[in-house]
């Protein structure tokens, strides 16, 4: 008995010694951030943010921070670019294109989506910097 204990903890340590599949790499994510703010242009707290992918309609949580803000990760790989994606803010709902280079495995993929009272604002060509400050913020904690 205790030979097997010890042959099954073996094992244990050596899977986990192995790097995790590339769940975490680039090219098996998509990004979705934004910053949530009322009519009167104030950051809402707290609000939750529900990504859905509409192919699936496996859905993909995200919670505003002090200014606002949220992060919401879907996982998407290479086969998933085109693919539509629904953010849900309360009864509010903004469907986004999941929109990247396939070939490409080294930059973040993602969107910027705003919300400003009421109206959805996408904001593709904010999301990189966006997301480098989040990413910079972070790392100093």
């Amino acid at each position: 008995m205790a030979r097997t204990a010890a042959l099954v903890l073996a094992m244990i340590v050596l899977l986990a010694s192995f790097p995790v599949a590339a769940e975490h790499e680039v090219y098996y994510r998509f990004v979705v951030l934004g910053f949530v703010k009322d009519v009167a242009g104030q950051p809402v707290k707290g609000r939750t943010i529900e990504v859905v992918r509409d192919k699936t309609s496996f859905s993909y949580l995200a919670e505003t921070d002090d200014r606002g803000l949220y992060v919401a990760v879907a996982r998407l790989g290479d086969e998933s670019a085109g693919e539509t994606l629904t953010v849900k803010v309360g009864p509010l709902s903004q469907k986004v294109t999941a929109t990247f280079d396939a070939a490409n495995h080294a930059d973040d993929r993602g969107t910027r989506l705003d919300l400003e009272g009421s109206t959805f604002v996408e904001r593709p060509a904010w999301f990189r910097s966006t997301l480098t400050r989040f990413l910079g913020e972070r790392g100093g904690q």
